[in-house]
């Protein structure tokens, strides 16, 4: 059987003491973390774009400090800068012209990317280009999309995994998903949202899933699970007991398969993302 890595998006979270911290980890979550969980998914360094001229890369003291926190077989995923994967920057107002973003997909940034993080080398898993929606004034079709990422794949000398995480639920297709698998790009599968259900997309291509894939579980109202919750994450507010069956049953096929698969839980997926993940390793368990 392959590799199963569960883990929570992001992890400094106050209202998760009794959960998974002590009272006193008050300085280093990650370290208390790393010692119930084998990964993480970083998504602090998505936000790296300032305006229209400021690009932020991590800091060599922040990437030290997770070195040191992490046992030798923990895994983290990383959100790649959203200077890489915007293709245009954000507007303020709707009314504003769309500005290209000349460092979308740039190999120079990408290189300063796993520059800076080359102590984690170790305990990377998948690098994730996570794109927005596409519209047509954006990207005129999947096509063009495929075009680009191919270009972007061909140019790497990097031995990293690098996921691809698409937001235009049109583009999932077995056109999208034999691109990922001939380039031996990791299919990043998003529940929540506006995308279809998870497993609905594996019963259709599943079959060109191999090697690892990742799952990210996000809800499809944020706004409104936190309201619910008040910024408390510390229990479960909308359960969702039989669809995760459901995708517990993708993972096992995909791992008797000998996939790798990497669970990412959001806070926003139930109202707790370690209570989610207590959910999720009782039912992968063998009774």
């Amino acid at each position: 059987m392959a590799n199963v890595y569960i883990g929570t998006c992001s992890w400094k979270y106050e209202s998760w003491k009794g959960i998974v911290y002590s009272d006193n980890a008050k300085t280093n979550y990650l370290l208390e973390y790393s010692k119930k969980y084998n990964s993480v998914e970083i998504d602090q360094w998505f936000w790296s774009l300032h305006g229209t001229n400021k690009i932020t890369l991590p800091l060599p003291e922040v990437v030290e400090e997770y070195s040191s926190s992490i046992p030798n077989d923990f895994k983290f995923t990383v959100k790649l800068p959203n200077s890489l994967s915007l293709t245009h920057f954000y507007k303020k107002q709707k009314s504003e012209p769309l500005i290209e973003n000349p460092n979308f997909l740039s190999s120079d940034l990408f290189n300063q990317f796993l520059k800076s993080i080359n102590l984690l080398r170790p305990n990377l898993g998948p690098l994730m280009l996570q794109f927005e929606y596409l519209n047509k004034q954006k990207m005129r079709s999947m096509q063009d999309f495929i075009a680009l990422l191919s270009k972007f794949n061909d140019g790497r000398s990097d031995k990293f995994q690098l996921g691809i995480e698409t937001r235009n639920p049109n583009y999932l297709s077995e056109e999208y998903f034999t691109f990922l698998q001939n380039q031996k790009l990791v299919p990043i599968l998003l529940q929540g949202y506006y995308m279809p259900p998870i497993t609905d997309t594996f019963r259709k291509f599943g079959k060109l899933l191999s090697d690892t894939v990742v799952i990210r579980l996000h809800g499809p109202d944020r706004k409104g699970i936190e309201e619910k919750t008040g910024g408390d994450w510390s229990a479960i507010v909308e359960p969702k007991d039989s669809e995760l069956e459901e995708i517990v049953n993708m993972v096992l096929e995909l791992l008797d398969r000998k996939v790798d698969v990497y669970i990412n839980v959001n806070n926003h997926y139930e109202g707790s993302a370690p209570l989610t993940i207590e959910k999720i390793i009782k039912l992968i368990t063998p009774k």
